[in-house]
């Protein structure tokens, strides 16, 4: 059975063409590609794909803009296969990551979500490890494990060590949960939060088969400079402290309440910002 690569398409061109390169290059080929295209003003793309000649392939374009959020709910309606993955326009499958994350839904065909190993890549596709990265991978299981329920929401409480662009899901209990509105930032962590709640579990292996890539323009850095990516994370956790207090998760109530990662990632942007600042006189 083929698995849907979703790809949510507004962005560079030519990181663009690299991250379709490497999906239709896997090892495993059993797979359909499908680009959703937010109203991009260039048709290159568009051209591109379809010079291609790839019945793997298929092309859709908004007829408006959705933005992030919108676009990831289109993604996920586009869906047909059993398993998908909603892949970064900008990030690089390695060769064997359908092969792995396919091997892994046969050992665990009732997890929700599976959860490769990922390293970071910048601009220009070099590995980096910001401390954002580093902190990432302190939070992360140690060893291939499976987790759900409180353990799970608890674990990603504490800090959202997963990478939403590497994560294969299983299409029923998305459709089932699906993404919560309003969210831009934080939609990635309250759908795994919202799989745990249903007793969803998510399968992690710690073995690297994706490129995520990290670089200043990301919707994620530039709202955590003007404080917006804080206000949306600080409500999000307020609302679900209360949620777990109400369902009986204390260590997951107790993880929200403190949400220390997130707390610290804004200390860390305030000082950056400040620094910028002060260098710019």
């Amino acid at each position: 059975m083929p698995i849907d690569v979703m790809m949510p398409f507004y962005g560079d061109v030519a990181q663009f063409r690299e991250a379709v390169t490497s999906v239709l290059d896997q090892s495993d080929p059993d797979l359909r590609l499908v680009v959703v295209d937010d109203c991009y003003p260039d048709p290159t793309p568009r051209e591109w794909l379809t010079s291609l000649n790839d019945a793997r392939v298929r092309y859709v374009r908004n007829k408006t803009n959705l933005g992030v959020n919108g676009n990831f709910r289109r993604c996920v309606e586009l869906v047909t296969a059993d398993w998908f993955v909603v892949m970064g326009c900008d990030d690089v499958m390695h060769a064997d990551y359908l092969a792995t994350v396919r091997t892994l839904t046969e050992h665990h065909p009732e997890a929700s979500v599976i959860a490769p190993g990922v390293d970071v890549i910048d601009e220009n596709g070099r590995t980096v490890r910001p401390l954002g990265d580093r902190m990432k991978n302190v939070l992360a299981p140690s060893r291939a494990t499976v987790l759900s329920g409180e353990r799970l929401a608890t674990s990603l409480y504490h800090g959202n060590w997963t990478y939403f662009p590497s994560l294969l899901w299983r299409t029923a209990p998305v459709r089932e949960v699906g993404f919560r509105p309003g969210l831009e930032i934080v939609l990635d962590l309250a759908l795994l939060i919202d799989l745990a709640a249903a007793d969803g579990s998510l399968v992690y292996d710690p073995e690297v088969v994706f490129s995520y890539r990290r670089h200043s323009a990301s919707v994620s850095s530039v709202q955590a400079v003007d404080g917006r990516r804080f206000d949306e994370e600080n409500r999000f956790f307020a609302e679900e402290a209360q949620r777990c207090a109400e369902r009986g998760w204390p260590k997951a109530a107790r993880a929200a309440r403190l949400h220390a990662t997130s707390r610290l990632n804004h200390l860390q942007a305030r000082v950056g910002a400040q620094v910028g600042r002060f260098s710019r006189g």
